[in-house]
């Protein structure tokens, strides 16, 4: 699910490298260190193709300033700081004009296998390297200019019940595609979700586990389909390419449109106020 939070006029913060502290720095050496088995297994190329183009330092935390250098020129896309969660609006605003709101805290060394909200090890390492594909670069423009699409049918008309359910529905689409999202290739099943490429073991089990069910994307299920965050995801959708995740994107908008998104199934997630009112107020609000 997007960033949370009060609206702010700008999310943005700076990046203050000299606070990281020397187990800052062990905690990203050794989520690094162990993920990168595991990146060769399961992850798509375009992962591996990223992780190499943006010249991470298995070392070091990452300052933006160099991830953006090698970033920006692929896809026109670039990492921004934030300190946390900000309203939904603005974060798909954000992904609209190539910016991606990025935590720049670290998880403690205690907390290496789960942490329910974002930290840079999750936003650079599992989210960036994808920014450096066009096709998904553009996919991700795509469902930023949803957002607004959904602001255009129903925010401007403040119709709260409808926008709840087409902001649900597109909450639903982003967690099983560009967080959990399983992509066929020739050696077989890979992983494009950023929320498994930062996840040691869940990496692993979305692929191998037979408890997971894995099943072709079809628009209909995934946006009557909740979610929850604390455990393993049982269930998964799988995409051909990232040409047919943009054309589903497309359809997204076109059933948006034509008032399919407006009474999906109740249940996960739940929406804050904060995040409504994003939307309600978002042809004032947008990522600067």
């Amino acid at each position: 699910m997007p960033r949370q939070s009060a609206i702010v006029e700008s999310p943005f913060i700076q990046q203050n490298y000299d606070l990281y502290t020397e187990a800052d720095q062990e905690a990203w050496r050794r989520l690094f260190a162990r993920m990168l088995p595991r990146w060769d297994r399961y992850a798509n190329s375009h992962y591996l193709e990223g992780i190499h183009a943006l010249c991470l330092d298995p070392q070091h935390i990452p300052r933006l300033e160099d991830v953006n250098r090698f970033l920006r020129p692929l896809t026109g896309f670039q990492a921004k700081a934030v300190s946390g969660y900000i309203p939904a609006f603005l974060f798909f605003d954000c992904l609209r004009n190539r910016s991606f709101p990025t935590t720049i805290t670290i998880r403690p060394p205690d907390k290496l296998d789960y942490l329910p909200e974002p930290d840079i090890f999750h936003d650079v390492a599992g989210h960036v390297p994808m920014h450096t594909d066009p096709a998904f670069a553009e996919t991700l423009v795509r469902f930023g200019e949803c957002a607004h699409t959904a602001v255009e049918i129903a925010g401007n008309a403040r119709d709260v019940h409808r926008l709840t359910n087409i902001i649900r529905a597109m909450a639903r689409f982003f967690w099983f595609t560009i967080e959990f999202g399983l992509m066929r290739s020739k050696q077989g099943l890979k992983v494009y979700g950023r929320g498994l490429l930062s996840s040691f073991g869940e990496i692993e089990h979305s692929i191998d586990s037979p408890e997971v069910q894995r099943y072709p994307l079809q628009l209909e299920w995934t946006i009557n389909q909740g979610f929850e965050i604390n455990h393993y995801q049982p269930l998964l959708f799988i995409v051909d390419s990232f040409d047919h995740l943009f054309s589903l994107v497309d359809q997204l908008e076109k059933w948006m449109r034509e008032g399919r998104l407006d009474n999906v199934a109740p249940g996960e997630p739940v929406l804050s106020e904060h995040d409504i009112e994003s939307f309600l107020s978002g042809s004032g609000s947008h990522c600067a």
